[in-house]
């Protein structure tokens, strides 16, 4: 397999680069345990939901967002 790829580009990444990445990807996955990442589709079926039932009201999520 050495040598298949002709075009194939190598890039130097340093040690301190590596382990800035590493604590961008470790910071991203504690930020999205407390503040999981919206669904959009299911954002909208909540959004569909309750303006049906609450009718002019302002809606609230139960993170708080306003839905109307």
């Amino acid at each position: 397999m050495f040598g298949a790829n002709m075009g194939e580009v190598i890039r130097f990444v340093s040690k301190s680069e590596r382990e800035r990445a590493r604590l961008v990807r470790e910071a991203r996955a504690i930020y999205d345990s407390i503040f999981p990442p919206v669904d959009p589709v299911s954002e909208q079926q909540d959004r569909v939901a309750v303006s049906h039932t609450v009718s002019g009201a302002n809606a609230y999520r139960s993170d708080g967002v306003v839905l109307s």
